[in-house]
């Protein structure tokens, strides 16, 4: 057949003659062919386009099983061919057997009998289908660039290597001497670590308070408001792209596509990558399944360990053309003004910024008690630790979502670590260490709070994990992190990002040595510790205590969720579940530090933001 598939989409009424000359413009600013442009900018859904096709005579078949020859495929770049949803396999009776998804693109006939002398054998394949073959059988080199394009350029800023040998003879002999006191002075030595310990438990919540502090008197000078928002020319405006790396989220599809949509910003404008694993059929059967147009197109990131999120947001990287890129997670609802925010914000910030980052909360805050006290966490960590951070200029680990880049300077860093299961929180530090700067903007992305214990106690394992490798990964000399951000710098960073883990590691060490004493009252404890020092130890647990009671009090003023007010004094049981997380995230960093532990999204029965203050 020889039908003009761009017309018969026209006949059967799928598509207008102004979608069609919308979508020749677009085929030719981005050099890509017209089904691939009509499916990922939203003008036509996959249902109707192979409906239409299968009307008129032709038949999508199935190709996982067919064969290839890899001399074929060596002669064609992946880009070419993920850009026109086509792939030559293999030369069969004189002639080039070809998956395409549009049978008439006569430029990538013309590639097949000009690079391989051969007339084309078309066999009709769906669009997701094509993709996941091409990224699959040609994607290799990309994705090492994804993996090991970090460790090449920088492997001391890698966390490939958990603990180096420095690190692992100071661990061992620190766990010597701590040993070696214990035999020859039991006594002594446990009344200097409980000093020791107590001490820096109650410096790192107070430090945590001061952050707080400062973080409340902070005015957003990069504050951008509605009028900055109107004034934005919609003709102005660059490519914006946005990462969507999602493993079974099948269930979430329909939602995050509405979600897409409520942007305001130009829709041939938005670059938007769903990143899919190669095993992931779920989610691609889920996406082939839609039967109303979607704004992405769909990536397959091709297997190779380590299975994380970074490391497929840098294979998506190797594929986006914005000139901004931000991270969305599947469930996630951000302010529908964010991206011309964003861009507004970025044309009046010096050069040295690299990043905005967004402040997260959750749109399912009053579901249950753990939902709410998640609420309270991300309220005061992104309404007022971040600001303080940002007055103090002290490196600032990003969220992990709605932080948007300017994509140049991002590769420039070397994108993500794939091998930091935290990698937003690395990514801050490495920023910070090469001068640039991080700017907070007055703009929300609403997520899912997880409301399951299990479902939490995976997901926080995974971020103090993460923190826990980001410290041993920028402290591996410490002289020199000293020489690159300065004295403030330097323990700014200790006290935030290596002080979060170890103070939920103590607590519950704290808070037995409270339950002795004051409920039990123990005589072995009063044998083993002076007076002075467990009042000590005490009061530094209950101040510590009342000061995070007090942050998490504070967190309900500037979005007015005044009802959670009281939900504050629960933070020593929150903190317990905290401590749960911290051992087996220590577990994890020793036995598997790149497992990236899924976390389970779409288990709320509320699903839009209400009552809530940006």
């Amino acid at each position: 057949m020889s039908v003009s598939i761009p017309e018969l989409l026209i006949s059967d009424g799928f598509i207008t003659h102004g979608d069609r000359q919308r979508i020749d413009e677009i085929c030719v600013n981005l050099g890509q062919s017209f089904i691939k442009v009509a499916l990922n900018f939203g003008f036509i859904s996959r249902k109707n386009y192979e409906r239409s096709l299968t009307n008129a005579g032709y038949v999508f078949e199935e190709i996982r099983e067919q064969e290839y020859d890899g001399d074929i495929l060596s002669q064609i770049e992946l880009k070419f061919s993920n850009d026109h949803l086509a792939l030559p396999l293999r030369a069969e009776n004189g002639k080039m057997v070809t998956l395409m998804a549009d049978p008439s693109n006569e430029l990538f006939k013309d590639f097949i009998k000009f690079t391989y002398d051969m007339e084309p054998e078309i066999i009709l394949a769906s669009d997701l289908d094509i993709t996941w073959m091409s990224h699959r059988l040609l994607g290799e080199r990309y994705v090492k660039s994804a993996v090991f394009e970090l460790l090449n350029r920088d492997a001391k800023a890698s966390a490939l290597v958990t603990f180096t040998m420095p690190q692992l003879i100071f661990i061992f002999v620190m766990i010597g001497l701590i040993t070696s006191g214990l035999v020859l002075d039991f006594k002594n030595t446990s009344i200097i670590l409980n000093v020791i310990v107590s001490t820096f438990f109650l410096v790192a919540i107070t430090f945590k308070l001061f952050l707080a502090l400062v973080g409340s008197r902070f005015e957003l000078h990069q504050a951008v408001t509605n009028q900055d928002v109107r004034e934005v020319v919609d003709d102005d405006l660059p490519a914006y792209t946005i990462h969507l790396p999602v493993y079974k989220e099948d269930k979430l599809i329909k939602k995050l596509v509405w979600n897409l949509q409520s942007l305001d910003y130009p829709r041939e404008k938005l670059d938007i990558k769903l990143l899919i694993e190669e095993d992931d059929d779920k989610t691609l059967n889920a996406v082939r399944n839609l039967d109303f147009p979607a704004v992405f197109e769909v990536i397959v990131v091709p297997f190779h360990m380590p299975k994380t999120k970074p490391k497929a947001c840098n294979y998506g990287l190797h594929f986006s053309r914005g000139k901004y890129l931000t991270i969305y997670d599947a469930e996630d609802i951000p302010d529908t003004d964010q991206l011309k925010k964003v861009a507004a914000l970025f044309d009046k910030l010096p050069s040295n910024y690299i990043c905005v980052q967004s402040a997260l909360n959750y749109f399912n805050r009053n579901e249950n008690f753990l939902t709410r006290m998640f609420t309270l966490e991300y309220s005061y960590w992104f309404d007022y630790m971040l600001p303080g951070l940002d007055t103090l200029d002290i490196p600032i680990p990003l969220g992990g979502t709605s932080n948007h880049f300017k994509t140049e300077n991002l590769i420039g860093l070397g994108a993500w670590d794939p091998f930091n299961v935290t990698e937003d929180a690395d990514l801050g530090v490495r920023a910070y260490e090469k001068g640039y700067k991080v700017a907070i903007i007055n703009s929300t992305t609403y997520e899912e709070a997880n409301n399951e214990p299990f479902n939490w106690i995976r997901q926080r394992s995974r971020w103090i994990k993460g923190y826990m490798q980001t410290y041993l990964v920028h402290m591996r000399n410490p002289v020199d992190l000293y020489r690159r951000i300065g004295l403030k710098g330097v323990l700014g960073f200790s006290f935030f990002i290596g002080a979060t883990p170890f103070t939920f590691l103590v607590y519950p060490f704290l808070l037995l040595v409270f339950i002795c004493y004051m409920v039990f009252d123990l005589s072995t404890i009063r044998t083993l510790f002076p007076d002075w020092v467990l009042f000590m130890s005490i009061f530094n647990l209950i101040v510590g205590n009342i000061l995070m009671i007090y942050v998490n009090m504070m967190a309900v003023f500037k979005r007015r969720f005044y009802d959670l007010i009281l939900f504050s004094i629960a933070n020593p049981v929150y903190w317990l579940m905290h401590s749960i997380a911290s051992y087996k995230a220590l577990y994890q960093l020793v036995v598997k530090p790149f497992y990236w532990e899924k976390t389970n999204h779409g288990l709320s029965k509320t699903h839009n933001p209400v009552n809530v203050v940006s």
